[in-house]
């Protein structure tokens, strides 16, 4: 081998005497001053390597050092262990890429072995200085430690170790003084010992935070006042003798106590905020003074008052990892908060940002509530008539929703929902997440809205008087009750003309008998199927009843399919949300067959529209003007030859073109930028 051996006998009296205890060990570990891994057999699992951070004074090589310390892994109790320090000089070695600790325990016969490699070799790198802390020992037993090298270079040390048993630790009394918030620590006439207060964590304990931490030297039979912050379960007393290395004892008397479990124990966690919006998250980070796991759930606090009492919401419960909590699929709100409940006592958290991601409000326009809803994110909104039952309003049928989809930029949505019962309250939230707030929204109808409410009740009035003077000749030939379906199509180019659609559907609807089908009021079942399978489904079935498909044309309309023929043209997919666009593809290739656009039928505002604002391909459909030709639509809705002369030219034709300037008048103080709006 062409070096000197250095037998075991040699290198024993290079061993250096054994030290104290020190801190305990919370974890097996290896430290050494080169990049290392190591490996080990079962008994030791697998030490994390690392260089030190505060290294201690070398050894001078070669040398093995063995001394006593205290192993303490999580969730068991503490026990004796050998640490292990070494030094090998590798460059005199030459080629050493490891080296391989053996451990004996004699009497229990005991085995195991660590073995460190050099992950890059260095080059002109000094000796090498290892610990392992430790291995885990009985009280009372004779450890063997041996040590070679990797390949072997003929060095080998060896040495053995009595590991004692820990001596008792230091004797003092304590008091609670809850008056002052404080703890009395007495100490024995003897020897003066160290004491401090301090927070027990999983494998230490933590000293409080300043000003509160204090270490004092109390000489034996005097006392000491200890102040604390909170009063926490891991709240302890430590206290150890003045020298180094000495025996601990401590107390920890708040861990069964009632009082230990109250506000200031969530007075000391501190939560960081992490939610966001815009990933529909809301995460939480604990940072405690004692080793915490809490339950995290939703609940929903009525008003921003801490005071508010917070409802639970079921099936909310947050994953949690390392003080980590997260839900997913939330609409992140200041008043949609987490409770965290541990042992006897929660605490509610909510965001810390005051600010949504969505807004609602809520207007009246005659016998219907619109609803204005503004989003920053794609989202999807559901609302719900409900009345005032118990203290609580519980939504009714149908369900109505509207979509901003995704890629969209952020703008206004509307909804329209028909008011049944004056007095009604609507219901609105998010219907594209699990867990969502639902805001409660009860609109004024007070008198300044009434002149409104008896506009809309005259202009139903005299709609009917009209139907029933013209009622022969607007008779089906077939007799079937009820009028025939009609497929209302339109673009949510403004609120002027999305309030008179309404307002003309509900008029079909309710003084004709017309099936109508229109998206705003078939909201629920639009969600479900989604908006091309519900305007497909529509139309075919308004096909196989004879129906017709009503167009309701406007000068949004007019850009709007400009664009949807430029798409067209260009090959671009279509938009899947995009009722207005799906439905020009479907009439185009209706047109485009034999005899093809029948059962189409084009109506427009003359206030919103004029005839040069349809397209020339959609002018062979038959083209109604309204007011003026409202009659003459009736009839072709009903299938029925056109109306009387007296019908369409008498005083009430007359009254009812009045009623409706003026009512489209009255709705449109807001506009909305064509597209603004997710639907037809």
């Amino acid at each position: 081998m062409g070096r000197p051996l250095l037998l075991a006998a040699v290198a024993a009296l290079l061993l250096l005497p054994p030290t104290g205890t020190g801190a305990a060990v919370t974890r097996l570990r290896v430290s050494a001053n080169f990049e290392c891994r190591a490996t080990a057999d079962r008994t030791l699992s697998r030490p994390r390597c690392r260089r030190p951070s505060r290294p201690g004074p070398p050894l001078e090589p070669p040398a093995l050092s063995l001394s006593r310390a205290r192993l303490c892994l999580p969730a068991q109790p503490c026990q004796p262990c050998l640490r292990v320090r070494l030094a090998l000089p590798t460059s005199e070695l030459g080629g050493v890429r490891g080296l391989q600790l053996t451990f004996l325990e004699l009497g229990s016969n005991r085995a195991g072995w660590l073995q460190v490699w050099q992950r890059r070799r260095a080059l002109g790198s000094s000796a090498w200085q290892v610990q392992f802390d430790c291995f885990p020992a009985e009280s009372g037993r004779q450890v063997l430690v041996s040590l070679r090298t990797i390949p072997d270079r003929g060095l080998a040390l060896s040495c053995s170790h009595l590991v004692t048993a820990e001596p008792p630790g230091p004797v003092f009394t304590h008091a609670w003084v809850p008056e002052v918030r404080a703890i009395e620590v007495w100490v024995p006439e003897g020897p003066a010992l160290m004491v401090r207060l301090c927070h027990q964590l999983a494998l230490e304990c933590e000293e409080l935070p300043r000003p509160f931490h204090q270490q004092v030297l109390v000489p034996g039979g005097h006392h000491i006042s200890l102040p604390y912050e909170f009063l926490v379960p891991c709240l302890c007393i430590e206290a150890s003798y003045s020298h180094h290395d000495s025996p601990r004892s401590k107390h920890c008397p708040f861990h069964d106590r009632p009082d230990a479990y109250g506000p200031e124990l969530w007075s000391s966690v501190h939560f960081h905020d992490y939610s966001t919006s815009s990933k529909d998250q809301m995460v939480m980070v604990l940072s405690a003074s004692c080793p915490l796991r809490p339950r995290a759930t939703l609940c929903w606090r009525e008003a921003a008052d801490e005071a508010a009492p917070c409802h639970d919401i079921p099936n909310s419960t947050a994953s949690e990892d390392e003080q980590v909590y997260i839900l997913d699929k939330v609409d992140v709100h200041p008043q949609l908060c987490f409770r965290f409940s541990y042992k006897n006592s929660s605490h509610v958290e909510c965001p810390h940002q005051p600010e949504t991601a969505w807004n609602v409000s809520v207007s009246v326009l005659g016998l219907q509530l619109r609803l204005h809803l503004t989003s920053r994110i794609p989202a999807a909104f559901s609302a719900a008539l409900c009345q005032h039952r118990g203290g609580q309003c519980e939504p009714e049928a149908p369900l109505y929703t509207v979509t901003q989809p995704e890629g969209s930029a952020p703008g206004e949505l509307a909804l329209l929902l028909p008011v049944q019962v004056l007095g009604s309250c609507v219901l609105v939230w998010r219907s594209d997440v699990h867990f969502a707030r639902k805001q409660l929204l009860c609109p004024d109808v007070s008198h300044r809205h009434f002149g409104l409410l008896g506009l809309v009740l005259a202009l139903g009035l005299v709609v009917i008087v009209l139907l029933l003077n013209c009622r022969g000749a607007w008779r089906p030939d077939d007799g079937v009750p009820g009028g025939r379906p009609v497929l209302l199509l339109y673009s949510p180019d403004s609120e002027e003309h999305l309030g008179l659609v309404c307002a003309l559907a509900e008029r079909l609807r309710a003084g004709l008998g017309c099936d109508v089908r229109l998206d705003l009021w078939e909201a629920g079942g639009l969600g479900q199927a989604g908006a091309l399978p519900w305007l497909y489904a529509q139309r075919g079935r308004v096909g196989r009843q004879r129906g017709t498909v009503l167009l309701l044309w406007s000068r949004g309309s007019a850009r709007l399919f400009h664009r949807w023929q430029v798409g067209m043209a260009d090959r671009m997919p279509g938009d899947a949300h995009d009722i207005f666009g799906a439905a020009m593809a479907c009439l185009h290739g209706e047109l485009g067959a034999v005899g093809g656009g029948g059962g189409w039928v084009l109506a427009y505002f003359s206030r919103l529209c004029s005839p040069r604002d349809v397209p020339r391909p959609l002018r062979p459909l038959p083209t109604y003007r309204l007011p003026r030709q409202l009659p003459g639509l009736l009839g072709a809705l009903r299938g029925s030859p056109p109306a009387p002369r007296r019908c369409r030219r008498g005083r009430a034709g007359g009254l009812l073109h009045r009623l409706l300037e003026v009512g489209a008048g009255e709705g449109s103080p807001l506009h909305r930028p064509p597209g603004a709006a997710a639907g037809t």
